[in-house]
């Protein structure tokens, strides 16, 4: 896993006014907590941060005032319709510290040969990993797969250093027969209220 350098300043201005300031600087407000310690309200680069926010679960290297801190993003808030960072919430973690995430199910192969549909019952897996090694995705075969087939958590290969948050048998994706529409049938007495 990447490690992502930004450099950041904390906030001591709060409130709409302030946030709205921070933005129009192409930067981000934020908050780093964890640990017990008394959240930091910090501003962030906000194209840094974009890109950063691209690899899931990355792991952010803040320099706070000369001092450096571990983070993993836990929170972010974007603009519904321009899709610009708003806010973020970060969570501070150490290495060597083992942290709760949910990391993306990709599946590759081709279902067997039919009318099927893959439905990702669980878009993301939740495991528990090491702060400093969480997996970007997990890579799931569907080759060759046929309706009523399902994956389950257990059947997935995880890295060394990586355990499963979730139930062993939770379905995490099936494979389903795709049902054609049938044309609807003008009945009998449709078709005598029309005429008259």
């Amino acid at each position: 896993m990447s490690e992502v350098k930004l450099a950041t300043s904390v906030r001591t201005e709060f409130g709409k006014g302030a946030a709205r300031r921070v933005r129009r600087e192409n930067k981000v407000p934020g908050v780093l907590y964890g640990h017990g310690t008394d959240p930091v309200h910090l501003t962030l680069p906000g194209h840094e941060l974009l890109l950063a926010l691209r690899t899931p679960n990355v792991l952010l290297s803040l320099d706070i005032d000369g001092k450096s801190e571990l983070a993993i993003p836990k929170a972010v808030q974007r603009d519904p319709l321009k899709g610009f960072l708003e806010h973020v919430d970060l969570l501070l973690v150490k290495r060597g510290e083992k942290v709760n995430v949910e990391v993306p199910v990709n599946a590759e192969g081709d279902l067997a040969p039919g009318n099927y549909l893959l439905e990702h019952v669980l878009n993301a897996l939740p495991v528990e990993a090491e702060a400093t090694h969480i997996p970007e995705a997990v890579t799931v075969s569907v080759a060759g797969l046929e309706a009523g087939a399902s994956i389950l958590a257990k059947d997935i290969t995880l890295p060394s250093g990586v355990t499963l948050a979730v139930d062993e048998d939770a379905v995490v994706l099936q494979v389903l027969a795709a049902q054609a529409e049938e044309p609807a049938a003008e009945t009998e007495g449709e078709g005598e209220t029309a005429e008259a």
